[in-house]
């Protein structure tokens, strides 16, 4: 079997990757495209890149196999309380403010945009059920979207190894995690009454709309951007200011900044910034 890419072959799964999903993949990304994609050649018992392309931008292909190609190329790293400092601005500075200014009636809406296998919309659901426990008329609901449907399959089941939990504080562990009846599986699923309260859906970051979505007061898309074009984050980032609330939330990676772009947010702490207009009047740079 022929399981190398050529240079045609790579610039147009990545011209087409690009221009659909916003992912960088540069030159030197080839080889790690190859690898990824050779357990799908392996499964379809295709025998060279030439044929799988073919068969992916094929009617059926577009149908039944471009999910998978996405899912096999992209990089899913997450954990529970991933970046710990910014959940502790969430705990102790952002819902308390925003709580404080919001009418009985008006739900928190927070989202989680590439959400993966789901570590951080479960960390969100601990740290609000949390605080709902103190401030009974506190109401809220999360959003938590990915393009994988491989990684929000896995969300939605919301089981996990145990050692992937141990950053979860030990009362949350008792409250919120069901441990399995099978002790040799050592594993763990989130709790029913949180589960019920994430709303996951597949979206694509780079769709010209958010239409489906309503506005939100806290907005966390961290370590996504960096896989983006620069004037594709300008587009992203455009997007999520229309969706976010005025004095709303946008948490970024920590190696992610909007220093580079002229938007209507002011920095709260590192990776952190506060929406000071309640619309966008930037250009792109």
């Amino acid at each position: 079997m022929n399981h190398r890419l050529t240079n045609s072959e790579f610039n147009r799964l990545s011209s087409f990757i690009t221009c659909n999903y916003g992912i960088k993949l540069p030159e030197k990304k080839k080889i790690l495209l190859e690898n990824r994609l050779q357990k799908r050649l392996r499964e379809l018992d295709i025998n060279s890149f030439g044929e799988y392309i073919e068969h992916v931008f094929s009617d059926p292909g577009l149908q039944n196999e471009l999910v998978h190609m996405i899912d096999s190329i992209l990089t899913n790293k997450t954990s529970f309380f991933r970046e710990k400092q910014q959940f502790e601005f969430l705990k102790d500075e952002v819902l308390p403010s925003i709580y404080k200014n919001k009418s009985k009636n008006d739900e928190f809406r927070i989202w989680s945009a590439g959400c993966s296998s789901g570590e951080e919309a479960y960390t969100l659901a601990f740290l609000l059920s949390e605080f709902k426990s103190n401030n009974s008329d506190f109401n809220f609901l999360i959003t938590a979207t990915d393009i994988s449907t491989r990684m929000l399959k896995t969300a939605k089941k919301a089981v996990y190894p145990e050692k992937l939990v141990i950053d979860v504080p030990v009362h949350m562990k008792q409250k919120y995690l069901l441990k399995s009846k099978d002790r040799h599986k050592k594993s763990v699923r989130i709790a029913p009454e949180l589960r019920n309260i994430i709303h996951f859906e597949q979206h694509n970051l780079i769709e010209k709309e958010y239409s489906a979505f309503d506005s939100f007061d806290v907005i966390f898309c961290r370590n996504v951007l960096i896989y983006f074009e620069k004037q594709t984050q300008h587009e992203v980032l455009d997007r999520f200011t229309e969706k976010l609330r005025k004095n709303g939330y946008l948490f970024l990676g920590l190696s992610e900044s909007l220093a580079s772009f002229n938007l209507p947010y002011k920095l709260a702490m590192p990776s952190v910034y506060i929406k000071t207009a309640t619309k966008s009047t930037h250009k792109a740079l």
